[in-house]
């Protein structure tokens, strides 16, 4: 798994609670995501870096936590001054088409995601 899609589950972990709003960063690893719900990130995450991956090429790491929270409308992101100004724009445009996707604890104690 690459630095882009490493950052960007983590950072679904570290900014998503449990039913008890306890962060799931602090009950849960990369390695509890359910299959499915990992090639899904996978997916979103190497098809978001093939198009765009010249904006942020160097900085994958931080373009994958902010990726994640950029299409999840969190209070930070590629728009939040870190990138240059037509930079962010486009990623935050390109972040949003994505749309929301919320990571939830399934009844079998995996990680699944849901828009």
């Amino acid at each position: 798994m690459g630095r882009f899609t490493r950052a960007y589950l983590e950072a679904a972990l570290w900014a998503s609670t449990d039913e008890g709003g306890e962060p799931l960063d602090g009950l849960y690893t990369v390695d509890d995501l359910a299959p499915e719900a990992l090639a899904a990130a996978k997916d979103d995450c190497e098809d978001f870096q093939a198009t765009y991956g010249a904006d942020f090429a160097g900085r994958e790491a931080r373009a994958g936590a902010d990726f994640w929270l950029t299409r999840n409308r969190h209070g930070a992101g590629f728009w939040d001054g870190d990138w240059p100004g037509d930079v962010a724009k486009r990623l935050t445009e390109a972040s949003h088409a994505y749309g929301s996707v919320d990571l939830y604890v399934g009844d079998d104690g995996k990680l699944y995601f849901t828009s």
